[in-house]
């Protein structure tokens, strides 16, 4: 009897241990998709703001003396949804390599890489203007296909070597900012692309628009990619929510001290007189195009530490709905920018032109009402499709939503 119990006890053993390590696995990937699924619907407040407020411009970065503050709060929340999805797009690509051969991974980069870039050129410019135009907007999607390719390039560095030259690359970059190319120079297209934002004349009267120039971002996606041995499953969930706590307090506290020494990593900050409001506006008046030191700073320093809380909560009906919007982003993306332009131009069709070539409101806290009447109706269609993306698994192209 003895014996039985002690086989009973050596049988249940693995047993347990398997099911442990299925919930860490589930928590530490749901983590990954929740985070996903916030910034994607921060960025819906962001577009709701484009598609109807485009009478207000936005200046790179918000002009502390004039922007309402409304409006800079939710654009400094919208600050994090391009560091935190490139960072997580670093951190996916090796967790996906360590479960595919070196090969495996660095094609599976490249073809996801050239797909988010025809994507964008071919039909998010238009989805997101809602014009047919001779530029070519080359933005975040772009962006973090270029990324992709690039990390296919150097995947088979050691990791430390990737942390190194993506670190190197988000603290140093800002020293190439005196460097400007004009339209001439035979290095002008590739340096537009890398650091300077600018418009490259294409043949056929077509113009590129680099708003995203993608060498800090490279920065980014290899750090991400970095610290993905973190989310193994192998490494205890409280071992790796302290190094993400650490990490991103680290990044916070960097990103004050250098803000306050005012000399480098961005645009100085200045005293508004009579106005602590404006004042700390210009604090976090960050440059996103491209995304200086600081910038980098802060909002990957917050975006890891949400990482570790989302990590933490593992459960709930709120963790599970940023996880549907974090399965399923590119569905999302295009399904929103979908909607949010037939909106637009049933609005147009309805009232006209109500802010000079535009339709506008008058009023920023309509964005808000907007907000709150889309997040359900935005949802449903993204978690049905994300259970249907989960289920047919045999269908390969349904990876790249």
């Amino acid at each position: 009897m003895g014996d039985g119990i002690t086989g009973a006890k050596a049988a249940s053993a693995p047993t347990l241990s398997k099911a442990i390590s299925r919930v860490a696995s589930g928590a530490r990937l749901q983590s990954i998709d929740a985070l996903r699924g916030f910034v994607m619907v921060v960025m819906l407040l962001d577009h709701l703001r484009e598609t109807w407020f485009l009478h207000i411009s936005v200046l790179d970065p918000i002009d502390a003396h004039t922007a309402l503050p409304a409006l800079y709060l939710a654009r400094l929340a919208a600050s994090l949804c391009a560091p935190v999805f490139v960072f997580l797009t670093g951190l996916s690509a090796f967790l996906y390599a360590s479960k595919h051969s070196l090969a495996e991974t660095r094609i599976f980069l490249i073809k996801r890489g050239l797909f988010l870039m025809a994507l964008e050129v071919f039909l998010l410019s238009e989805l997101y203007w809602g014009i047919a135009s001779p530029t070519l907007w080359l933005q975040v999607i772009w962006c973090i296909g270029v990324c992709m390719i690039v990390l296919a390039a150097m995947i088979s560095l050691p990791r430390r070597v990737l942390l190194a030259i993506g670190l190197v690359i988000i603290c140093g970059h800002n020293l190439l900012d005196p460097i400007h190319l004009e339209s001439g120079h035979p290095l002008f297209a590739l340096w537009a692309m890398l650091h300077q934002r600018d418009v490259i004349a294409l043949p056929f009267g077509l113009v590129a628009q680099t708003t995203y120039p993608v060498l800090p971002w490279i920065g980014v996606i290899l750090t991400g990619y970095a610290i993905g041995p973190w989310f193994l499953s192998s490494v205890e969930a409280a071992k790796r929510q302290r190094r993400l706590m650490i990490t991103g307090c680290g990044l916070l506290v960097a990103f004050v001290v250098i803000r306050l020494l005012n000399v480098y990593g961005d645009a100085p900050w200045f005293v508004v007189e009579g106005s602590p409001l404006r004042t700390a506006m210009s604090f976090f008046a960050l440059t996103k195009y491209p995304p200086s030191l600081l910038f980098l700073l802060l909002t990957l320093g917050v975006g890891i530490l949400l990482l570790a809380v989302f990590e933490r909560m593992r459960e709930g009906w709120l963790m599970s709905a940023l996880a549907v919007f974090g399965g399923a982003p590119m569905f999302f993306y295009i399904f929103h920018l979908v909607v949010l332009r037939l909106l637009y131009h049933s609005a147009v069709a309805i009232y006209g032109h109500t802010q000079g070539n535009v339709f506008g409101i008058s009023n920023y806290l309509w964005i808000f009402v907007w907000y709150a009447a889309l997040i359900v109706p935005l949802y449903l269609p993204t978690a049905h499709f994300s259970r249907f993306k989960a289920r047919r698994r045999d269908i390969r192209w349904l990876k790249y939503l």
